[in-house]
């Protein structure tokens, strides 16, 4: 069975967004990110993606081109009445009401042999984490300083999570992505 990695990219300074939720800081140049050994290496080992609804909504509805040509299960409280753009045979979209373990039960179904990636919002990778789900983490690092916003580990403060760094990899436009597997 596939490994629950977190993936998400991040400030120096450890935030996921600046001050007014922009991400447009951290992702300068979708294009070039998607041709990285790291997102290509990761499209090619997931088999599900599990995401929170404000990183669902982030797209509008549209996961027209999305990367992850996968099931996608959004954790939510209400599911929304929308129409979704992009679902394919091999991409589906599913919303979860019954908490973050049912979730990553359901990706971990889907995905098979594959790995299950948790992207996107800090609150559920914070979810995954305090239960113990989290196999890995992916962190990329982007080269800015946004001074404030949304931090990754705001509330992990008295989680007692062990890392063993696993791998480096430097890409195009200063992108370090570091990775690390959970001790348990």
């Amino acid at each position: 069975m596939g490994k629950v990695i977190i993936g998400t990219t991040m400030s120096l300074d450890g935030f996921m967004n600046d001050r007014n939720g922009s991400v447009q800081r951290l992702y300068p140049d979708l294009a070039a990110l998607g041709e990285t050994e790291m997102l290509q290496d990761s499209i090619k080992t997931t088999g599900a993606v599990v995401m929170g609804m404000r990183s669902f909504e982030m797209a509008q509805g549209d996961l027209t081109g999305y990367e992850y040509q996968v099931p996608i299960f959004v954790l939510t409280h209400n599911v929304p009445k929308m129409t979704i753009k992009g679902e394919n045979e091999n991409l589906s979209v599913s919303f979860v009401t019954d908490g973050i373990e049912s979730a990553i039960a359901k990706a971990k179904t889907a995905a098979g042999d594959k790995n299950v990636m948790v992207v996107g919002g800090a609150d559920t990778a914070q979810q995954c984490m305090k239960v113990g789900l989290v196999d890995e983490i992916e962190i990329g690092i982007m080269p800015v300083l946004l001074g404030g916003g949304l931090r990754f580990f705001e509330y992990l403060t008295d989680e007692q999570i062990q890392l063993e760094k696993i791998r480096l990899l430097e890409s195009s436009g200063g992108r370090t992505d570091i990775y690390f597997r959970v001790v348990k």
